[in-house]
């Protein structure tokens, strides 16, 4: 597997953590599932968001995105994984729009503490 794949992965893992993580947690409230209260799960949900809305804001590119082009200059070669999880993850919209998308998701991020709050004393009973 090229290096830049690796990269690639790790990013979408990344955002499919930021963006799947929220209906997880609304259908967790739902069930009842302890986990979803979990603070360190909550707070990490949090700030992976947050880093991608100051990121946007400064108008600083991912350094995932950033390692990843490098690696694939170096690499020269685009493979079967790179093409389908580039379709996936990057769209062609101004950068004004998804700093919008982000600022937005993070409300809901942040609207969802309040909703589905996490508990102190869950955290060692939630994760097993």
């Amino acid at each position: 597997m090229l290096l830049a794949d690796l990269v690639l992965i790790i990013h979408f893992l990344y955002v499919l953590f930021v963006v799947g993580s929220l209906p997880v947690i609304w259908l967790g409230a739902w069930l009842k599932l302890p986990f979803v209260r979990n603070r360190w799960f909550r707070y990490a949900h949090l700030a992976a968001i947050l880093f991608v809305v100051v990121e946007s804001f400064l108008g600083v590119v991912c350094p995932l995105t950033a390692w990843e082009n490098s690696l694939r200059q170096a690499e020269m070669d685009g493979s079967f994984i790179q093409r389908w999880i580039h379709e996936i993850m990057f769209y062609n919209v101004p950068e004004s729009v998804l700093t919008i998308m982000y600022v937005l998701f993070a409300g809901l991020v942040a609207v969802t503490f309040k909703w589905v709050p996490p508990k102190a004393g869950e955290n060692r009973r939630s994760l097993s």
